[in-house]
């Protein structure tokens, strides 16, 4: 056993037993490289991810690959979830580097005095292949190189760290901030759907949830136009659709897999990523009530039911990750073969089963197996097979129970179970807005648990952790953490208010502005003021396969400043968004979070407080739930709400029959006694927009 034999990381400790002298990042390796003036050898994974099993597997479990690796190099593995700041670093030093997209397994070379990058790459193989040298002939010549030229690679590292700090351009004048980033997103993504299968851009193919959302709330912001944006609606709609039909959606199980390789959606990489379906809940519930349309009711009630049986941890909290492999072959526990569905299902459940799953066409994974998608609805099959809709209904919940229970006896996938913060907080934000959604308080409470959690064992002398595994709660928490965390809980306050947890979030936020914020640029710092010095500090605005972090603080902090009064928090947001303005403009397909922002920033959110006994105020909180209305922020304090509240708040007196205060911006109407006059009130038009 290596040094990773004790670390919380299930990731790490997967390597534990490898022949290389592995050493997690820290004090003791970064020493040891100086000492020895040998060049760091870092590699970056992630527990569910196939191609860093299959390196691991090749090269890192190889003694002769181990046996170059020890000799020439300091050893340090790195888990991506867990120091997202040096995954975020070194993944663009090596698009720097190699001009190349990154990714996963991710590997650096890294000077042995300062840890700049001066080589790397992705997944390397054992054997020379894919247009890729043999790794182990690799290591030869980069160590050659180092010891031969290391001041000429001093140099080409210094350049790499230098443009890792010039990233950000400087600030836009706040007249700047206007809505063509808007617009351009909009028709940047009419310009790239993909018109059959939906989706943006060739294969493989991403569940963008954010960029749904932005569309469809372009449709809605339009509904009351002469000419409403019916196209965005459509591509909203047919990308939800095909990803729900589709292979990337666990057709049996409930919960989505990370992304599709082919433009179909129907065959999956097959790990289960929490964040993912954290993220993508909102999206489909929302759909779900701005349409009406059962699929995506469907698809939320099914993926928060996966969640709830498969990710959530008994002492709270949400785990991390399902591998894609399982007994060393991806997809294995999700497909199937004909011989097996023969020797499961009988007659008649097979009938529907193979048509509903497509499992009569030719295999579609790997030449010899089915991964089940949605080939036919339930009325063809029944017309096709002569019977009535409910009984194909019943038919195919029953094969779908006998294929699960088989299902469950084989070889799990790998689960990393360490719970994170910032995925925490996404999947406390989509059971919100999901119960919001779909009157479910049910999974509300879920979300609160989770919030409970959070604050019991990652929240210690008044700043969070990141991560927790075995009962260890560890490692600085990032600026996504935090922001994600106050997100999640102003959305759960819509669905049931506890003026404790807004009191939690305020205080959040407090911590942000006091050891993230760039006080000189504008914007936000990934790593606090305190934290370990990296070679850049890093302040990211575009969305990747987590939202921006700076786009969800300057929608947080708009949200929190209208509610509190409080014009810092205001200002801190314009701040941010003339901060992004240059990437915003450029690229504002890759800024969805933040174009949320700037559209909040534009026309203020309308807050609507509801105060008064909980047995009138609840029936008006769940009529205006039940509309679509996403620049709407709607709060019931009811009178027996726990905890003080906040000035703002508590300067909109209860009444004994219930009244509500509509506010845009700053402005606020007179006290409003009938969920008539509130809806009167909300229908009028924004004398500002």
């Amino acid at each position: 056993m290596n040094r990773l034999a004790h670390e919380t990381s299930p990731y790490l400790r997967q390597h534990a037993d490898n022949p290389v002298d592995w050493y997690p990042w820290g004090t003791e390796a970064l020493q040891r490289a100086r000492e020895e003036r040998k060049p760091i050898l870092l590699s970056v994974g992630y527990a569910a991810c196939h191609w860093c099993h299959v390196m691991a597997h090749e090269s890192f479990e190889d003694a002769a690959t181990a046996a170059l690796m020890n000799r020439h190099f300091i050893n340090i593995k790195v888990d991506r979830e867990e120091r997202p700041d040096l995954d975020r670093l070194y993944q663009l030093a090596q698009q720097m580097l190699s001009g190349r997209s990154g990714g996963w397994p991710l590997t650096m070379f890294l000077m042995h005095g300062d840890q700049r990058p001066f080589f790397g790459g992705t997944y390397f193989p054992k054997t020379a292949r894919y247009g890729m040298p043999a790794f182990g002939d690799l290591l030869l010549k980069v160590a050659d190189h180092y010891r031969d030229h290391q001041e000429q690679l001093a140099h080409s590292a210094a350049s790499v760290a230098d443009a890792l700090a010039d990233m950000n351009p400087p600030p836009a004048p706040a007249d700047a901030l206007n809505d063509e980033p808007l617009r351009a997103c909009r028709a940047q993504l009419e310009r790239t759907l993909d018109p059959q299968w939906g989706g943006f851009g060739q294969a493989p193919k991403f569940p963008h949830a954010a960029l749904l959302q932005r569309l469809l709330r372009d449709w809605h912001a339009s509904a009351g136009d002469v000419a409403p944006d019916l196209q965005a609606l459509y591509m909203t709609t047919l990308t939800l659709t095909r990803m729900a039909e589709g292979g990337l959606f666990d057709q049996l199980g409930g919960g989505f897999y990370r992304y599709s390789v082919d433009e179909r959606w129907a065959i999956p990489h097959f790990e289960k990523m929490l964040y993912d379906n954290a993220t993508l809940l909102p999206a489909y519930a929302e759909a779900a009530l701005a349409t009406g349309e059962p699929l995506y009711a469907s698809v939320v009630d099914r993926t928060v039911d996966w969640l709830l049986a498969e990710m959530r941890a008994p002492d709270g909290g949400f785990y991390s990750s399902l591998d894609a492999d399982s007994e060393g072959h991806e997809g294995r526990y999700y497909v199937w073969e004909a011989a097996q569905l023969d020797a499961l299902l009988e007659a008649d459940e097979k009938a529907v089963a193979v048509a509903r799953f497509g499992f009569d066409a030719p295999p579609n994974f790997e030449g010899h197996a089915h991964h089940a998608i949605v080939a036919r609805s339930l009325e063809q099959i029944a017309t096709e097979q002569q019977r009535n809709v409910a009984d194909t209904e019943a038919l195919l919940a029953s094969a779908t129970r006998k294929l699960l229970a088989a299902r469950a006896r084989r070889v799990r996938p790998g689960l990393d179970d360490k719970r994170l913060t910032s995925w925490n907080a996404l999947a406390i934000r989509g059971l919100a807005i999901a119960a919001r959604c779909r009157q479910r308080n049910d999974w509300a409470e879920a979300a609160g648990e989770t919030l409970d959690f959070l604050r019991r064992e990652h929240w210690r002398d008044g700043r969070l952790r990141a991560t927790s595994a075995g009962g260890e709660a560890r490692l600085a928490a990032y600026l996504d953490d935090y922001v994600f965390l106050a997100d999640a809980i102003l959305e759960l306050q819509t669905v049931r208010f506890k003026a404790d947890e807004l009191t939690f979030a305020v205080e959040l936020i407090e911590v942000v502005l006091k050891h993230f914020a760039d006080a000189s640029a504008g914007g936000f710092f990934f790593t606090a003021d305190d934290h370990e010095t990296l070679i850049s500090r890093p302040k990211s605005f575009s969305d990747d396969a987590l939202p921006a972090g700076n786009g969800a603080t300057a929608w947080v902090l708009q949200r929190l400043g209208w509610l509190l009064g409080e014009t810092r928090h205001l200002e801190a947001a314009e701040a941010t968004l003339r901060a992004a303005w240059p990437a915003l403009a450029r690229y504002p397909h890759g800024h969805a979070t933040l174009l949320a922002a700037l559209e909040e920033y534009l026309l203020p959110t309308e807050l609507v407080i509801l105060r008064g006994p909980s047995q009138i105020i609840e029936p008006w909180r769940k009529q205006l739930a039940a509309v679509y209305a996403p620049r709407r922020w709607v709060l019931a304090v009811s009178d027996d709400a726990s905890g003080a509240l906040p000035a703002a708040l508590a300067d909109k007196p209860s009444q004994p029959d219930g009244v509500a205060y509509v506010c845009r911006g700053s402005t606020c109407s007179p006290p409003l006694t009938s969920l008539a006059e509130i809806a009167a009130t909300l229908a009028a038009p924004d004398p500002k927009g």
